[in-house]
């Protein structure tokens, strides 16, 4: 191997890493979904790549593959076409016939758009060609121009005006035309198939130059089954009939293939073959039908850009859900020089690079750059490293700058109208100083820059040595860093700053330069990816922002989604949630928000895992506006991807490995959060399928069949909420039934339908996604069962069972009369401001809602005269409240407990369901933790469950006592003590972790036998878990059972010597036990 500088010098570069320095695992297994690859090469030409190892697929047959069956009335309706034009009178009649028969007989065009065509449209056809090419002859340059189109609702045909190899962006643009309106929106009964094909023979008026007509024709599909299993695979029952009737056996054959090999992976499946005598080459792509939209278009971009132009091309629709599209592809005689000089690459090196970045333009097939991809401004890489990029610097770049940090330091951020002020300023900075599409611009006002960044990235990360015994073609991307100059950051730091025309735009280009220096790896170059994902490093996050530092950081980006998974510690647990938006405005605001909002979402992880050995992470994936249907493709591509980053990358199926600056093993724990509950079984048998080991481990809330154990079945989340509302009313001696209670988040959901069935308050009113239920007379607890038990939202409640002064108002409803007399406008407006209207409640329980429902600016409704209007708020919904208006509650006397302290039931259920996948093997796991097919639940499972419930209530009932006492003793807001309680025990946790403690064997292992559940010590034994689980969650264990237990005996501020006196009661004790045990 070669240790050469990329950019032929002597100097070494160490970020080119070697294969070498990649963590391998020989006995890891394919991943299910890479992009199958036929790498060519037997073709090659003297100064092509060397030919690969293994032997190119020929194709020995000739033509297209395609034999039309054929139309016996071809003649008479030639006939009648001649009649018709003739009788239009705009053809002169000596041309009448040599303009049909050119049309028939010398543009290609196969019986089977005459016999769906009518007489009439091809009369217009024949028609419009002739009047381009008199139109052409009027020309000064003589240029002929056809744009001809006809759509109707089961077929169309395109024809134009083509030179080969060239993207006309100026032209109808016919491709994106079909994508659009035809295979995008394939689905149901309206799928879609399109043939296309160049005129063999140039055009005589084109004015010298190459110019052929191609033709489109779009074919409504008729299956044979319309709705077969997505796994069948049969074509006799899948395909089209039209195709079955066209392709030849050989055909048939290369479509069986590759949609077998299709319905395994979820990514783009490829082959390649050679065409026996020539040069040319066939590409088959295959994929799932709606996993990426604008893909067929796209593709035309990516051959342009080489120099090669199809001669035809087929996109084929299976009722399994595949699409395969396949092109014939020549490279041209005399293409025009690419942007950048020199000349294109011989068609087999071309070929090899197109196969690698299929999967690219696969993840983004419409990039915010891909106009000057397609002019040859940038190449697909740096478009699409330019469209991260963008998508970087849009949530990253500083806005606020020094003078709001100057600002936040002198006001009071105790003060509400101040930490109103900075709020409103922070957004309005934020949202107004760079807008995306500015950002945009300024970008594409520099390819030059974008160019020497992106070198500096691939240099990074794109590996340039293979082993010995690889079958590897060097790539072009691989040939370009053996010749350009790489530049060091600080060149391109001095190169920027000569190059920008103002401070905005240098600092836009220079969030490049972080994006650069952030990533510590990335399946950029891997040929095998659905999604484009970034580990990154986030010490670029100012502090000022966001004063709690992050551990790890995941950036994921497709065309349907964006996304980010954040955590605090390298063992974290936390949900993955998709957003999804209502309109492209309500999309804006999202973008904006969600790093923010996930930050914060797996901040309140972290401090509501305080007991629990992982610390907190979130997950939050926002779908793209156009694509709000597509919750499990982004989903699946989400998850795929980031898992891409976790497991050593050298496995059969994978080309390509990645380089790793992180250099560390890492494990995610993640489970259901919002829209993604029915989800997880997937990504636990998908980690299962790729060899991960921990799959076991990998989600929580999984099917009880693959040993989840279901929050919403046994109350988990709701058991922590309830020893708060029940602690409020043990407390203040308060009967629970006497009690009116307003609850956000109805009986469909998890946590609202288990807090009516656990509960026996008197429910006033309740605000569900349907609308809103009230009753101040209380509303029928047995009705509220019912739908609790049933999962049904309000709106299926008997409207019988409602008094006089009762009322449902549902999201739908317009001009509604309450019996109070008021006029309600908008059932929608109603039900998202029902929790700030003034009520006669005792007791708020916020069980679902978007967070921030109250903030600084709202908060003032729920307080009158200086006293709030609700005396006890427990809040179970995530960020329901913000801090400050919490606090603002709490001055006016309200008795508020935040998220963080209340709704951990549920993640403590989850890490005792990620110890028992770590502590079993995979064979004990699926006998005493997975229920059964027939629905047997083992004896190990009932019993293991019951003991998470009474975990769950016992470090519930600690902490409720531990706010409660401190409050007493300080008089501080309870919400600051919930955070200085999770602070004091996750700082003192980190500190056990890394502390001689540790290494005292006697201590630890008394510890570990205080921590791990009974019921695992007596099935599988100490020395058995010690084995299997890894030290670090090992860790993690010794010094969230030791910190919580303090804290939680001690309070958030103990003394100096109490954690002595607290250790040295523990030692004695052991000391107590090992003599009675002498």
């Amino acid at each position: 191997m070669s240790n050469a500088s990329p950019n032929g010098s002597a100097t070494p570069a160490p970020q080119n890493k070697h294969l070498d320095h990649v963590i391998r695992t020989p006995g890891r297994q394919p991943s299910p979904q890479p992009t199958h690859l036929s790498v060519p090469g037997g073709m090659a030409s003297a100064h092509a790549p060397s030919p690969s190892a293994a032997s190119p697929r020929v194709m020995t047959e000739q033509g297209s593959g395609y034999v039309a069956p054929k139309f016996d009335g071809k003649e008479k309706q030639m006939e009648q076409v001649m009649d018709m034009v003739e009788a239009k009178g705009f053809l002169p009649v000596d041309f009448v016939e040599t303009e049909t028969n050119w049309f028939y007989e010398e543009l290609g065009i196969d019986d089977m758009y005459f016999a769906t065509e009518t007489a009439e449209a091809i009369a217009s056809h024949v028609h419009s060609l002739y009047a381009a090419k008199v139109a052409a002859y009027a020309r000064d340059d003589k240029r002929l121009e056809i744009n001809l189109d006809k759509e109707a609702e089961d077929h169309a045909v395109y024809i134009d005006t083509s030179k080969p190899g060239i993207n006309d962006t100026t032209g109808p643009r016919y491709e994106q035309r079909i994508d659009s309106k035809y295979l995008d929106g394939s689905t149901g009964n309206k799928r879609y198939r399109v043939e296309s094909f160049r005129s063999s023979s140039k055009l005589p008026e084109a004015g010298g130059e190459e110019t052929q007509l191609r033709c489109y024709f779009v074919y409504q599909c008729d299956f044979p089954d319309p709705n077969p299993s997505p796994t069948e695979t049969r074509l006799d029952v899948i395909a089209d009939k039209k195709f079955r009737q066209k392709a030849t056996r050989n055909t048939l054959d290369v479509y069986q293939e590759i949609v077998h090999l299709a319905v395994n992976r979820t990514g783009p499946v490829m082959e390649v073959f050679d065409i026996q005598g020539k040069r040319d080459k066939r590409l088959v792509v295959a994929y799932r039908r709606g996993s990426a939209l604008g893909f067929f278009s796209a593709l035309s971009d990516l051959y342009h850009h080489y120099g090669l132009a199809s001669t035809r091309k087929y996109v084929e629709q299976f009722s399994n859900g595949i699409t395969v599209i396949s092109l014939y592809l020549r490279q041209l005689t005399n293409p025009p020089p690419p942007p950048s000089g020199g000349h294109h690459p011989p068609i087999e090196a071309a070929i090899h690079q197109i196969v690698k970045e299929v999967s690219l333009l696969y993840c983004v097939p419409r990039s915010k750059f891909q106009s000057q991809f397609a002019e040859s401004v940038l190449t697909l890489q740096e478009s699409i490293y330019a469209h991260c990029c963008w998508v970087f610097v849009g949530h990253f770049l500083n806005r606020l700058g020094a003078e709001y940090n100057s600002l936040a330091g002198l006001l009071d951020h105790g003060n509400s109208s101040h930490a109103e002020l900075l709020a409103t300023i922070k957004q309005r900075l934020r949202n107004e100083t760079f807008t995306s599409d500015y950002i945009m611009e300024i970008i594409m006002s520099y390819p030059h820059l974008v160019r020497a960044l992106y070198v500096a990235f691939a240099n990074s990360h794109y590996v340039q040595t293979r082993g010995e015994q690889d079958d590897f073609l060097p790539t072009l991307s691989y040939l370009r860093l053996k010749v350009e100059k790489v530049l060091t950051d600080e060149e391109l730091k001095n190169l920027i700053s000569q190059t920008v025309v103002n401070e905005h735009h240098e600092m836009v280009m220079t969030a490049f330069r972080t994006f650069n220096k952030s990533v510590l790896k990335t399946n950029f170059y891997t040929p095998t990816k659905v999604a484009l994902s970034f580990r990154l490093e986030p010490s670029f996050l100012p502090r000022a922002e966001y004063s709690l530092p992050l551990y790890g950081m995941f950036l994921v980006i497709a065309s349907e989604f964006r996304g980010f998974h954040l955590r605090f510690k390298d063992i974290a647990r936390g949900g993955i949630r998709i957003v999804k938006s209502r309109s492209r405005e309500a999309y804006g605001i999202n973008v904006r928000s969600l790093f923010d909002e996930n930050y914060n979402l797996a901040n309140t992880q972290a401090r509501k895992n305080k007991d629990i050995p992982e610390g907190g992470s979130k997950g939050v994936i926002l779908l793209d506006h156009r694509h709000q249907d597509k919750t499990r493709v982004a989903f699946e591509k989400y998850i795929d991807s980031i898992i891409d980053l976790l497991l050593p990358p050298d496995s059969p199926g994978i080309k390509d490995p990645i380089i790793d600056r992180h250099g560390k093993e890492e494990i995610l724990f993640m489970g259901p959060d919002e829209n993604t509950a029915d989800l997880v079984d997937w990504a636990t048998e998908h980690a299962r399928k790729r060899g991960a080991p921990w799959w076991k481990s990998f989600f929580t809330g999984k099917s009880p069949k693959l040993g989840g154990i279901p929050h919403d079945a046994y109350g988990m989340t709701t058991l922590s909420v309830r020893e708060y509302v029940n602690g409020i009313y043990r407390k203040l001696n308060l009967e629970p039934s006497a009690v009116r209670k307003l609850q956000t988040g109805g009986p469909d959901g998890d946590l609202g339908s288990n807090e009516i069935l656990l509960g026996n308050e008197r429910y006033s009113a309740i605000v569900d996604g349907s609308g809103v239920l009230v009753d101040p007379n209380g509303l029928d607890r047995a009705e509220l069962m019912r739908l609790a038990l049933s999962r049904s939202m309000i709106s299926a409640y008997d409207a019988a069972k409602l008094s006089k002064e009762g009322c449902r108002v549902l999201v739908e409803d317009a001009n509604i009369t309450l019996p109070t007399g008021e006029v309600v406008n908008n059932g929608t407006t109603f039900r998202n401001t029902f929790h700030l209207r003034a009520g006669d409640y005792d007791m708020f329980v916020p069980c679902g809602g978007r967070p921030e429902s109250i903030d600084i600016s709202t908060v003032s409704r729920l307080i009158r005269d200086g006293k709030a209007t609700i005396p006890y708020i427990v809040e179970g919904a995530n960020l329901f409240l913000t801090q400050d208006a919490k606090l603002r509650l709490e001055k006016a006397g309200c008795i508020v407990f935040k998220d963080a302290s209340t709704n951990k039931g549920g993640v403590t259920s989850s890490s005792m369901e990620v110890l028992a996948s770590l502590a079993f093997d995979d064979e004990n796991f699926l006998e005493h933790m997975c229920i059964r097919d027939d629905g047997r639940v083992p004896e190990f499972y009932k019993q293991y469950v019951s003991s998470v419930q009474e975990v769950i209530r016992r470090n519930a009932r600690l902490e409720f006592d531990a706010l409660w006492r401190e409050h007493a003793e300080t008089d501080t807001a309870r919400s600051v003590l919930s955070d200085k309680l999770s602070l004091a025990i996750t700082s003192l946790d980190e500190e056990l972790q890394n502390s001689e403690l540790w290494h005292n064997k006697k201590l630890r292992e008394s510890v570990l036998m205080d921590a791990l559940p009974k019921l695992l010590l007596d099935k599988i034994g100490f020395e058995t878990i010690v084995h299997r689980v890894p030290e670090n969650y090992l860790r993690a264990i010794f010094g969230s059972y030791l910190a919580s237990n303090f804290v939680y005996e001690r309070g958030s501020t103990p003394s100096q010597f109490a954690f002595y006196d607290f250790m040295s009661k523990r030692m004695g004790t052991e000391k107590t036990m090992a003599k009675e045990h002498m």
